[in-house]
Order: C-alpha cells, then sequence, then structure tokens
C-alpha cells in the first residue's frame, strides 16, 4: 500500500482480531437511516439495467435495490452465512473474507455492476479487492461504492476514522483510480443536515 502515500498505519483496526469472530453473530439491522436507504435504492434505479448480473459485495440481510427493478442475477458476498440467507435479493450467496483473501470466485468479465454498500471502511487491502471487482465486470461495467458517517470503529482502519466525509471520497476515488477504473465520480445523494449523509462514487471498467 506504500505507493498510496499514505502514512504507516493506515490500514490497522483497533481490533486486529480475525474478522470472523467479529461477524459470527448475525445482524438483522440497518446501518443507514431511511432517508439514506431511499436515496440509494433511488440512484441504483438510476444507475442499474433491468437485466443486469450484480454483485453485492459485502452484503447482509438487505440490499437496498429498487423493489420494482428485476435483475437477471444478484450474487452476494459477506461474512455471515445467516445474514445472506435472509436476503430475498440475492440469486446466490459466499462467505469469504477479503482481508485475507482478496480474489474473488467469479468468473472473468461476467458482471455488469458491482455494489459495495458502507463497508469500504473495512477494507485492509483496498485496491487489491477493487481490482479483483474491475477483473469481473465486463467492459463497461460499473462499480458503485456507497458510504455514510456510520461504522464499527473498532473494524474501520484508521485513515477512515481520521478522515471527513468529503476526505472519505477523495479516498475511494483513489482507490478507484488505482485499481484501473475510468470515470471516477462522486456524488452526493443525501447531505445529512437531517438525516444519515450518503455519498456514493461511481467508477466504469474501460
Amino acid at each position: 500500500m506504500s505507493d498510496l502515500g499514505l502514512p504507516p498505519g493506515a490500514f490497522r483496526k483497533m481490533d486486529a482480531a480475525d474478522d470472523a469472530e467479529f461477524y459470527v453473530a448475525p445482524r438483522f439491522v440497518t446501518h443507514i437511516d431511511d432517508a439514506a436507504i431511499a436515496a440509494l435504492s433511488k440512484f441504483y434505479r438510476w444507475r442499474l439495467r433491468p437485466g443486469s448480473v450484480i454483485l453485492d459485495l459485502m452484503s447482509s440481510w438487505v440490499s437496498h435495490l429498487p423493489d420494482d427493478v428485476a435483475f437477471a442475477e444478484v450474487i452476494g458476498h459477506g461474512m455471515n452465512a445467516e445474514e445472506l440467507a435472509a436476503n430475498p435479493r440475492l440469486s446466490r450467496f459466499f462467505v469469504q473474507d477479503l482481508n485475507r483473501n482478496a480474489a474473488l470466485p467469479i468468473a472473468f468479465a461476467t458482471l455488469d455492476a458491482v455494489l459495495i454498500c458502507v463497508s469500504i471502511q473495512y477494507l485492509e487491502h483496498p485496491v487489491a479487492v477493487l481490482s479483483e471487482c474491475r477483473h469481473v465486470l465486463k467492459s463497461g461495467g460499473e462499480i458503485i461504492i456507497s458510504f455514510s458517517n456510520r461504522c464499527f470503529p473498532t473494524k474501520a482502519v484508521a485513515i477512515w476514522q481520521a478522515l471527513s466525509d468529503d476526505d472519505h471520497a477523495r479516498l475511494v476515488r483513489m482507490y478507484l483510480q488505482r485499481a484501473g477504473f475510468a470515470d471516477v465520480t462522486a456524488r452526493l445523494l443525501v447531505d445529512g443536515s437531517t438525516s444519515d449523509p450518503m455519498i456514493a462514487v461511481t467508477g466504469r471498467k474501460g
């Protein structure tokens, strides 16, 4: 990660224990409020084509996809099988610790979109994971990384906790650019004045 120009220890966590231990019990809660969820679902409706094949990376029991849009397949990934099994939008799912193994068990250039919702802050090797995302996307496929100001603080990396929301967007843009994505753009979906803020950063595989 030295090529990112970040300070030593940028990807350390307060809780350095095995992530599998932290996620062993399911958490059937939402991590953003209703206004942020509605804004994200509206954004997905705009960006995701019906009939797409989608990877919902670092997912849980909800995906915030618009209810009225049908997709060909939604593949889920996460750290808790019970949460993923309860997600009605997932066609199938797999459990994998991306901080230990970034390689995705998905064929090259088979996906139309990859989603990462309120989870990018937990990746210790974000560029490696996002490079894998680019690998499995079709040419022209899109990645959407969304985040708010909420997190599990003991599991978020140090650099994330040290930055503001605007700087989070800059950091995620840098991750995507280093992973080889084009047309990287940040959008404010909810300003946070009356609800949780919501920001989405998108990139395209050229």
